[in-house]
């Protein structure tokens, strides 16, 4: 992996932290160099007090952790309208028990990078968090365009259900009445909103 050597602020001892990145897909510069570079070099300021095997390994878990970290955040660009529109261009007004499949195509039709995803809808939280949405308490008397909700696994219905709000409708592989598909009083909700802090 390669960086550009201001992507990468100066180590405080053992503690490094990263700012920006470069992307690798880019037309490498004079000023790039590789993690190893980066670290040899660390190592001959004798910025890094402790043994070899610990710096590398400290190194390469926080500078691995940190781009993954930016690269949810700043790689992710997410078209609000796309995703709701998406929604509203499904017509069906039964389910075919495919509501996480038609919600995770709609949000990867707004830009956002799913790639791994749970089968179940009930398994979507992480997944949602992941890509910038926040889990809040439930507001299905004021629903805002893009949240989406889950209802956990039943004994019925073992995969669960998700649906997404268009601001006007919930729709998952259907156009719903309501909220409550399953019209049950034990069903628990998730319940989930864009960027909320």
């Amino acid at each position: 992996m390669i960086y550009s050597d201001y992507s990468i602020q100066e180590l405080n001892h053992t503690i490094p932290t990263v700012a920006h990145y470069a992307d690798v897909t880019n037309t490498l510069s004079k000023n790039s160099f590789s993690i190893d570079d980066y670290i040899q070099k660390q190592i001959s300021a004798k910025h890094l007090k402790n043994s070899l095997s610990d710096t590398y390994s400290a190194i390469y878990k926080h500078l691995n952790d940190a781009i993954i970290k930016q690269t949810d955040q700043m790689n992710q660009i997410f078209d609000l309208s796309k995703f709701t529109n998406r929604l509203k261009q499904i017509s069906a007004r039964v389910s075919s028990a495919r509501c996480a499949r038609s919600i995770r195509t709609a949000l990867e039709n707004a830009g956002a990078q799913i790639g791994q995803h749970p089968v179940a809808a009930s398994d979507w939280g992480q997944t949602l968090e992941k890509i910038g949405y926040k889990k809040i308490d439930p507001a299905f008397d004021q629903p805002v365009e893009g949240d989406i909700y889950i209802i956990q696994r039943t004994r019925r219905h073992t995969y669960g259900h998700i649906a997404g709000y268009t601001g006007t409708q919930w729709v998952s592989d259907y156009k719903q009445p309501s909220y409550d598909v399953y019209h049950d009083p034990e069903a628990t909700y998730a319940y989930y909103r864009l960027g909320m802090s």
